[in-house]
């Protein structure tokens, strides 16, 4: 496999010549979760396995692998310390807390307690220590890994997705009947400074995943539903709709966009990957390779690469023979 750093050029004729560069067979359930650290070194997956695992992007090997037997895996992410975890549990009907995590020595670090129902939505502050989780308990709470003491809540109806803006200031709330909220971290007390009203149709929608777009003027949103809709998160005006990805069950696929905001990605049930130009809506690239329904797929925050899961884990690369000649990271990885 190889990888190559940012800025090598991302354009649309790039997109298909993507291919799976690594395959990791490691987990015997689903995965439910990835993260990249900041630096785009190191990978983390949860799964439903109960286990988490981290990766070497620069080796593209296996680095560590933790358990989580008794709560379970979900939501993992890095905090702005890549040997630090956060995740939520996922088979406890009792402990719904939220776990902070220590690598090196598989230490928790902290507990943070207060929901009483499955946390379905979890994300770190990408300025501070803060973060945000919003549960199937019908709020969304506000956190400091510094404390375990919540530091605020929000009651919502349906189920809550949350996102922080990309300078740490706004987050957005998508929370039923239909609605996205935005507020100042700083003043959330007051309420939502905005909020839009989203066409569903005549239904109702079950928001499964709200992202900022890397410059914070969009706002992408998953749903049961196989759509995924475009919102300007300054006007609420629905800018875009990206269809093609089967989910007839209405699992949790997460949608997320490439690292400068060109394209989005969503994973299928059918096991592809499909990628859509962020402004046109058209499809540029499918990405065929995953067996089962894939639930997680994210790009690299520094590198021009792509992890997905399913049951497997999957390194997505340019083929090298596209690649620019510019100077590339991790010269030592080969593609197979």
């Amino acid at each position: 496999m190889s990888t190559s750093s940012l800025p090598v050029a991302l354009t649309q004729d790039l997109i298909p010549k993507f291919g799976l560069g690594k395959v990791f067979k490691d987990n015997s359930a689903c995965i439910n979760s990835l993260d990249f650290s900041k630096t785009g070194d190191l990978c983390v997956t949860g799964s439903d396995d109960e286990s988490i695992r981290l990766y070497h992007i620069d080796t593209a090997n296996p680095r560590k692998v933790l358990l989580s037997k008794k709560y379970g895996v979900d939501l993992v992410r890095f905090s702005h310390h890549s040997n630090a975890l956060l995740f939520a549990s996922k088979n406890s009907s009792w402990d719904e807390s939220i776990r902070y995590l220590s690598v090196h020595d598989n230490q928790y670090l902290r507990y943070f307690r207060g929901h009483r129902s499955t946390v379905v939505s979890l994300e770190i502050s990408p300025i501070d220590d803060s973060f945000i989780s919003g549960s199937l308990d019908g709020s969304v709470r506000l956190w400091d890994l510094r404390t375990n003491v919540c530091q605020g809540l929000i009651r919502v109806s349906g189920r809550p997705a949350v996102a922080y803006d990309p300078q740490g200031l706004i987050f957005a709330m998508a929370a039923a009947p239909n609605v996205i909220k935005l507020y100042d971290g700083r003043a959330y007390d007051k309420g939502p400074f905005t909020t839009f009203e989203v066409d569903g149709g005549g239904g109702g929608i079950e928001w499964k995943g709200v992202k900022f777009s890397p410059d914070g003027k969009y706002i992408l949103l998953a749903m049961a539903e196989p759509r995924i809709l475009l919102l300007d998160s300054f006007s609420g005006t629905q800018t875009q709709v990206y269809e093609g990805h089967m989910n007839k069950t209405g699992a949790c696929l997460e949608a997320s966009f490439s690292a400068d905001g060109q394209f989005v990605l969503s994973g299928s049930e059918n096991g592809c990957i499909h990628i859509w130009d962020t402004m046109s809506g058209k499809q540029v690239g499918l990405w065929q390779g995953h067996p089962n329904t894939t639930h997680v797929v994210r790009w690299n925050p520094t590198r021009m690469m792509v992890a997905s899961g399913c049951s497997r884990l999957g390194f997505w690369v340019p083929h090298p023979a596209y690649l620019s000649t510019q100077s590339h990271h991790n010269q030592a990885l080969n593609f197979s």
